[in-house]
């Protein structure tokens, strides 16, 4: 059995620490004058770089340059060291597991199963994610975006899951409609989509089955491996 599992708002809360890290930006901003960014944020315009797949190679700290260099194609580059530094330090110091993800790997583990990790984002930072979160140790092999050139809009990690570890009983758990349930589907596995996060409130369309939480994941795959046994 494979279970590939997504890491961004599936195991931790990526997007609550995202969204507090860019609210506590703001006063910074503001001292800087940089009025631009402040209107930027509060207008929610970064949700236009959602459709921007070379943004899905890049961390956090790494969005908020590209940005700031759009804004203001003239910055200082130790302004825009200074506010990046900012940027990673406050994300990890919110970043934290889910209460249920432990559990959940734990229990895949019981159940003897090969987990991979498939996320998007810049090798530096999901591999610090790892770390922080003390989880990488869950992990039979963790597929980067920044690593492989890919992002999950495409199948090619998910083919690279599956030909790493050949099984014919492929799970994908994951909070994305359009990237981890388009990209199981592509490999004819069976997916779980978790309703939280930055997509909580999107349309499930490739989902076989869609859940709260990890824990109703986890006893998803267990009753339709028991019918496959």
């Amino acid at each position: 059995m494979l279970v590939i599992v997504d890491l961004d708002d599936t195991l931790c809360n990526t997007w609550e620490a995202g969204r507090k890290t860019i609210m506590k930006s703001i006063p910074i901003l503001l001292r800087r004058r940089m009025l631009r960014a402040v209107w930027y944020v509060l207008t929610a315009r970064y949700r236009r770089l959602e459709s921007r797949r070379d943004v899905h190679t890049l961390d956090l700290d790494g969005i908020v340059e590209t940005v700031l260099r759009s804004l203001y194609p003239g910055i200082e580059e130790e302004r825009l060291r200074e506010i990046t530094h900012f940027v990673e330090e406050t994300f990890f110091s919110h970043l934290s597991l889910y209460p249920d993800a432990l559990p959940f790997l734990k229990g895949l583990r019981e159940m003897g199963a090969r987990v991979v990790l498939i996320t998007d984002s810049s090798t530096n930072w999901q591999r610090k994610k790892l770390r922080v979160l003390g989880i990488g140790d869950y992990f039979d092999d963790v597929i980067i975006s920044g690593e492989t050139g890919h992002s999950k809009f495409e199948d090619y990690n998910f083919r690279l899951a599956l030909e790493r570890f050949p099984d014919d009983e492929i799970y994908v758990v994951g909070d994305r409609e359009e990237t981890d349930m388009r990209g199981g589907r592509r490999i004819g596995a069976r997916t779980i989509l978790i309703k939280r996060g930055y997509h909580a409130g999107r349309r499930a369309g490739n989902a076989d089955h869609v859940v709260g939480n990890l824990l109703e994941a986890l006893e998803v795959i267990r009753n339709e491996h028991k019918i496959r046994a």
